[in-house]
């Protein structure tokens, strides 16, 4: 069992940068294929980024080049470095969290509102 809570959601201005923070419990982080998904008002969630156990890391096609994850198993941490904000990134970002690989999760976080202005 892992819980996971996300942080350093806000708001910020269109073009700006924001980083989020998942912090993970337990002691087996490293052994978890970590995620970011997100979901906007009225839309289905969507698949952001993923990092592997080997930290092989995975973008949304959409979301390539403006996006990096990381993660620092030391302080059982994950990271969604993302830049050039725009308004239609506006959402509630989940992090996730699988035993078995980067192809679905298991848990999840309570989210972390960010919210673009124009």
């Amino acid at each position: 069992q892992v819980q996971l809570v996300e942080s350093g959601g806000g708001l910020v201005q269109a073009g700006g940068s924001l980083r989020l923070s998942c912090a993970a419990s337990g002691r087996t982080f490293s052994s978890y294929a970590m995620g970011w998904f997100r979901q906007a008002p009225g839309k289905e969630r969507e698949f952001v980024a993923a990092i592997s156990r080997s930290e092989s890391t995975y973008y949304a096609g959409s979301l390539k080049g403006r996006l990096t994850i990381s993660r620092d198993n030391a302080k059982n941490t994950v990271y969604r470095q993302m830049n050039s904000l725009k308004p239609e990134d506006t959402a509630v970002y989940y992090c996730a969290a699988s035993a078995a690989g980067t192809d679905s999760f298991d848990y999840w976080g309570q989210g972390t509102q960010v919210t673009v202005s124009s």
